[in-house]
């Protein structure tokens, strides 16, 4: 029997031991091309039984042109860079890895709030100024008694909740549409509009995936609801937030401070305005890393590929197509 062609994109990891493990079991063979965007793809994808990618597009038109391939297994919880109605149309299953990093993001989550209302990483590069007197041009609150806000109550979500109970703070909010307000209720927190989370909330944090429904859904508008003693955090998609909308409200001091992980442009262009302002606290896209996470998510991408190659259907499927084999 002829082996499965598996092809991985965009080539970020320095081994693969994980996935070569779990697609021999399958009789596939692994490859790896350094392919960053969808006008680079080498013509052997289009041949690939089996595609798992990270941040490489796949859009319709490169869909359309997979004749053989059965899935498309994203490394991660989002799948934005992959046309899931195409592949869907195509009979190409969709999956991703919904459940690796819950403690890594929820953990960096509490990382960038502790700095922006502790003020670390600003007093940090003072005293390398040779600045020590703190009270110059610093507000720092303390936590307890304030309200904390959730947009988006999914695992991540969840787990963050599980860690800040003993945090005494005086609420917890919850905006959340898909989650029944019992759920929430039973998990100690309130259900309640967008509007009264921005307008209540001392900090905000976001756990929704980006979609059409969810691109720019925290805008000027939005913006300007909330307190201006807030912190906002953003560890979901960069594209979330009105970039520029942000910048406006912290350099204006209408918004306190905001800790980002993500950007609506990655890496983070050198002229963006978010690098000149004291009041943010930025990191490269890393929330979701750990050793351990790192080896749960290329493990889980591989066995989405695994058992959709031995006839079945991903074990994390984002799209439902007629059959679990793409006949040729």
């Amino acid at each position: 029997m002829t082996p499965y062609h598996v092809i991985i994109l965009d080539n970020r990891f320095t081994s693969y031991q994980e996935e070569e493990c779990i697609l021999r079991k399958a009789d596939a063979e692994l490859k790896v091309v350094s392919s960053i965007s969808e006008d680079e793809l080498p013509h052997e994808v289009f041949d690939a039984d089996a595609i798992i990618v990270n941040l490489c597009p796949l859009g319709a038109h490169t869909i359309k042109k997979l004749h053989r391939c059965k899935i498309i297994s994203r490394y991660g919880v989002g799948y934005d860079n992959v046309d899931v109605e195409a592949a869907t149309k195509a009979g190409i299953w969709v999956a991703n890895v919904p459940d690796y990093c819950k403690e890594e993001v929820s953990d960096h989550v509490l990382a960038l709030l502790m700095d922006c209302i502790r003020k670390i990483s600003f007093v940090d590069a003072r005293i390398r100024q040779k600045k020590w007197n703190i009270h110059q041009g610093v507000s720092i609150s303390r936590i307890r008694g304030k309200t904390f806000g959730f947009i988006g109550y999914g695992r991540i979500a969840r787990t963050l909740h599980e860690k800040i109970k003993g945090f005494g703070l005086d609420k917890i909010l919850v905006y959340d549409p898909y989650i029944d307000p019992e759920i929430i209720l039973r998990n100690g927190a309130f259900a309640v509009s967008m509007e009264l989370l921005l307008e209540t909330a001392d900090f905000i944090s976001l756990h929704v995936p980006l979609t059409e429904e969810t691109r720019g859904f925290i805008g000027a508008h939005e913006i300007s609801m909330i307190k201006k003693e807030a912190i906002l955090i953003n560890t979901s998609r960069g594209a979330v937030i009105d970039e520029n909308a942000l910048v406006k409200a912290l350099a204006e001091g209408s918004l306190y401070s905001a800790g980002l992980d993500v950007f609506e442009q990655e890496p983070l262009p050198e002229e963006s305005p978010l690098l000149s302002l004291d009041n943010v606290v930025l990191t490269s896209h890393m929330a979701y890393y750990s050793e351990e996470a790192l080896r749960e998510l290329k493990s889980k991408a591989a066995e989405n590929v695994a058992a959709v190659l031995q006839g079945g259907k991903p074990v994390y499927p984002v799209n439902s197509i007629r059959h679990s084999v793409k006949h040729i």
